[in-house]
């Protein structure tokens, strides 16, 4: 993907996310928001106006929400360094979320930043609940990179960073 070097070093993986809904946006192909998490600030430095310290409101559900020509869209974004991804660091309340949003007709999915392969992919909510029931049932509590479907690998195109839209695209036509 080699976006480190296109003078984007530094950048996380929701800031690019963020540029590429904002091109999505500007083309007329999207309108996907990242969703804030609900914090109550408990202190805030007033001289250089910055929360110090703060707890959550409630659960958060995904990253993104949005809609795709349509099609409404919901997802997290995640980073792994390692070729195994710990299934902790998706929640029972976001799955249950996605699985709730796909039942109103909606696509639900995991964009994962595999960082040692400087690779990205993207996750049908359908594997994603087959790795979560297998842990569920005593099987292992991760997935591998040599487990995920090579074929939902994301690209950069057209000046897009992650365009995830055509894996969003080819996600629909499985179903």
């Amino acid at each position: 993907m080699a976006w480190t070097s296109r003078g984007l070093r530094g950048k996380g993986l929701e800031d690019l996310i963020n540029l590429t809904n904002e091109k999505y946006r500007d083309n007329g192909l999207a309108l996907i928001q990242k969703i804030p998490t609900p914090i109550t600030p408990i202190n805030i430095d007033k001289e250089n106006r910055h929360i110090t310290l703060a707890y959550f409101d409630q659960k958060s559900t995904v990253d993104y929400i949005g809609t795709v020509q349509g099609i409404p869209v919901c997802f997290d974004a995640k980073e792994c360094r390692v070729d195994t991804f710990p299934l902790h660091n998706i929640h029972e309340h976001q799955i249950n979320f996605m699985l709730d949003f796909e039942k109103q007709g909606g696509i639900a999915f995991i964009i994962i930043n595999y960082t040692n392969k400087d690779e990205l992919y993207y996750l049908p909510l359908k594997d994603i609940v087959k790795f979560w029931e297998r842990a569920k049932s005593g099987g292992r509590k991760s997935f591998t990179y040599a487990e995920i479907d090579k074929s939902y690998k994301i690209n950069n195109k057209n000046g897009i960073m992650i365009h995830y839209l055509e894996m969003i695209q080819k996600d629909l036509e499985n179903r």
